[in-house]
């Protein structure tokens, strides 16, 4: 297996990094696998969305010695100096910062515009200009829009049904055009629902999953948008930060595209409300007769969403190890022991 094969050389040949939105939930866990690995690591984030107790979580999981090589800048993307000075040095740049969510880009598009359009093209221009190996960017399955049919290849898109999915359409715009006028490539992988530890349960946008686990574990009310049978491809982190290594190691004749980051499996709301519920009452027994309460479907969603990811196996080595089942076992221990009362355990 590539990813394997990868994390040997890594950890023989360490090199520098640079992760944008570290303290995010899929920026905390590249985080975590690059200290491991023994990489020297610098950290880029505003805590606009990102958590201190994400980077402290981080500390706790790794060795003295492998925090030592991290060091982190307090800043901003829709700074130019703030993201020239970060690339400086570079080897590999994954740029995970990003205004997230459909609804909050429907809410307030130009804040989304002006994080995830002009924030990026600052980090393509400093990536570029730096002379790093390789950009990794964090796109979306949000630009597949209204294109019917599944399952999802990079090449068929269809209409952006949101400000968010206009944002990242652009970016791969953006990142194509640097490839033919600049030379630069850079990869881009369209996640499809990533899920996992560190998945902030709070606030109005919070992701399904860490929602309905908070919901659960404290006994609150989980709705249900429309009726229960839009489908995702959820894909546990652990398959993302194997996509996000893997796309920065490759070679240079698989750069300049884009990549479905999923598991390569639908599942409804319906069925994950089952998985999630059956998982809370396996540690809180009383939880086991909840139910779900139905509302409208949300303003911007796609209704199916389903992966190939045919050409990532074939170009970048990947091969996600966790299943949706597999990952919300995991999921749900972490959920349960960091959301739930010592009393309650």
């Amino acid at each position: 297996m590539r990813f394997t094969l990868i994390q040997k050389h890594l950890k023989e040949n360490p090199r520098s990094w640079l992760i944008t939105g570290c303290a995010g939930f899929i920026g905390s866990n590249l985080l975590e696998a690059l200290l491991k690995l023994g990489q020297t690591v610098t950290g880029l984030d505003n805590f606009s969305t990102g958590f201190q107790h994400n980077l402290d979580q981080v500390k706790e999981a790794v060795s003295s010695e492998e925090w030592q090589n991290f060091s982190f800048i307090e800043g901003d993307i829709t700074n130019t100096e703030t993201c020239v000075s970060a690339c400086k040095g570079q080897d590999y740049i994954l740029h995970q910062a990003a205004l997230g969510s459909v609804p909050r880009s429907v809410a307030a598009p130009l804040t989304t515009n002006e994080n995830n359009i002009t924030g990026f093209l600052n980090m393509l221009t400093a990536a570029r200009d730096a002379g790093v190996k390789r950009f990794v960017y964090a796109a979306s399955s949000s630009t597949y829009g209204d294109h019917p049919t599944l399952p999802k290849k990079e090449e068929n898109i269809g209409n952006p049904l949101s400000p968010y999915a206009v944002t990242k359409l652009v970016n791969e715009l953006y990142a194509r055009v640097f490839a033919s006028t600049y030379g630069f490539k850079s990869i881009g992988l369209r996640y499809f629902n990533i899920f996992g530890r560190r998945q902030d349960p709070n606030g109005a946008y919070a992701a399904v999953i860490p929602l309905w686990f908070n919901a659960l574990i404290h006994k609150n009310t989980v709705y249900i948008n429309g009726d229960g049978e839009t489908s995702r491809d959820f894909c546990f982190i652990d398959n993302c930060v194997q996509a996000n290594l893997l796309a920065a190691t490759a070679e240079d004749d698989a750069a300049d595209q884009v990549y479905n980051v999923a598991f390569g499996q639908r599942t409804t709301l319906n069925q994950l409300f089952s998985l999630i519920r059956d998982r809370v009452a396996d540690a809180l027994p009383d939880r086991n007769g909840a139910t779900a309460e139905y509302r409208d479907f949300r303003l911007g969603d796609v209704r199916h969403s389903l992966a190939d990811i045919s050409k990532a196996k074939d170009l970048l080595g990947y091969s996600p190890q966790y299943s949706v089942t597999s990952g919300l076992d995991m999921a749900a221990s972490w959920y349960i022991n960091h959301l739930t009362k010592p009393e309650e355990k």
